[in-house]
C-alpha cells in the first residue's frame, strides 16, 4: 500500500517530462523534496500547537525531542530519503549539520543579511560524496513568535530547566523572531 507521500512523488514523476540533464533532474527532485518539507512541516507544526495548548512549552520540548526525529524517520522510511532538520545552532547534537549544511546554512545567513525573505530561502543541487551522486536540499525554517518560548532571549525557568536536562550543550537559545532557526534537509540517493 502507498503511502500520500509515495503517491504524491510518482504523481509529480509521471507529470514532469522525462529528466534529460541536471537542470530538470534538479527540477523534479527540488519539487518532491517541497512537497515532503511541507508534509513534515505540517505534521511537526500541529504536533507542536497541540503541545502548547495542552502542557505549554514544556510539552513542546518533549515533541521536538521526541516526536520530531520519529516523523523525519517515517518520512526518510517512505521516501527512501534522508529526510532531518539541522541548524548551524543545534540543540540536539545529532542535528549537526554536515559540511555541505554548514555551507548552505552560511549562505543562508548571507542572503538574509541581504533582505531576501527567510521563508523563502532554499537551496538545491547535485554534489558527489565519496564518489556517490546525489541530491541535497533544504528548506529554512525562519523563527516564528511561538519558537521564542524554548528558543528565544528570556526563557521560563521551567523551559530553562527542562532544556538543560535534556541538553546540557544547548546552542539554539536566543533567537530572534525572522532569525533561521535551523532548516529541513533532504539527500536523495541517485
Amino acid at each position: 500500500m502507498f503511502s500520500k507521500i509515495a503517491i504524491a512523488i510518482v504523481a509529480l514523476a509521471l507529470a514532469l517530462p522525462a529528466v534529460a540533464g541536471n537542470d530538470e533532474a534538479i527540477a523534479r527532485r527540488t519539487q518532491e523534496s517541497r512537497e515532503v518539507v511541507k508534509i513534515f512541516m505540517g505534521k511537526l507544526k500541529g504536533e507542536l500547537q497541540k503541545a502548547m495548548k495542552h502542557g505549554g512549552p514544556v510539552k513542546a520540548i518533549e515533541v521536538c525531542r521526541n516526536r520530531a526525529p520519529l516523523i523525519a524517520g517515517e518520512m526518510s522510511q517512505q521516501t527512501g530519503w534522508r529526510v532531518a532538520r539541522t541548524s548551524l545552532r543545534y540543540r540536539n547534537p545529532n542535528n549537526a549539520p554536515d559540511a555541505w549544511e554548514q555551507l548552505v546554512l552560511r549562505d543562508f545567513e548571507a542572503r538574509k543579511a541581504r533582505g531576501e525573505d527567510v521563508r523563502r530561502l532554499e537551496q538545491a543541487e547535485i554534489v558527489t560524496v565519496d564518489g556517490q551522486k546525489q541530491f541535497r536540499y533544504m528548506k529554512a525554517i525562519p523563527t516564528g513568535k511561538v519558537c521564542l518560548a524554548c528558543h528565544g532571549e528570556k526563557l521560563d525557568p521551567a523551559v530553562e530547566e527542562t532544556l538543560n536536562r535534556f541538553y546540557p550543550q544547548d546552542r539554539a537559545r536566543g533567537f530572534k523572531p525572522g532569525d533561521i532557526r535551523g532548516a529541513f534537509t533532504i539527500v536523495q540517493p541517485m
